[in-house]
């Protein structure tokens, strides 16, 4: 993947990741200003930990948001804003998408 990954401080565990694995289409059609726009809006969201993102060249990318639970996870889901990104997303942007939800029992890196 050419761009960086953007890392988040999370917690210790446990807590959950929203993980969106997407392929792109073509064009940018105002995607990069609206991602911009909705990791702003989930920073300000109860419950939100972090993210982080990387999408290859070819248009496959994977983002992974951090939360502390599942309401908070579905309070985002039903926020107006995001749902209106979400529609623009199947309707324009993407042309396959998952969406995984997991709950981090562990975590660790370099020490």
């Amino acid at each position: 993947m050419n761009q960086p990954v953007q890392g988040s401080a999370t917690p210790e565990p446990p807590y959950y990741a929203v993980i969106f694995t997407s392929r792109r289409t073509d064009g940018d059609r105002g995607y990069d200003a609206m991602a911009a726009r909705m990791v702003a809006l989930a920073a300000t969201q109860p419950g939100f930990l972090g993210v982080e993102s990387a999408r290859g060249a070819d248009g496959l990318g994977i983002t992974v948001s951090y939360w502390r639970d599942e309401e908070s996870i579905r309070a985002w889901k039903r926020d107006p804003d995001h749902q209106q990104a979400q529609r623009a997303g199947q309707q324009a942007w993407y042309d396959d998408y998952q969406v995984r939800i997991a709950k981090v029992e562990r975590a660790y890196g370099k020490p």
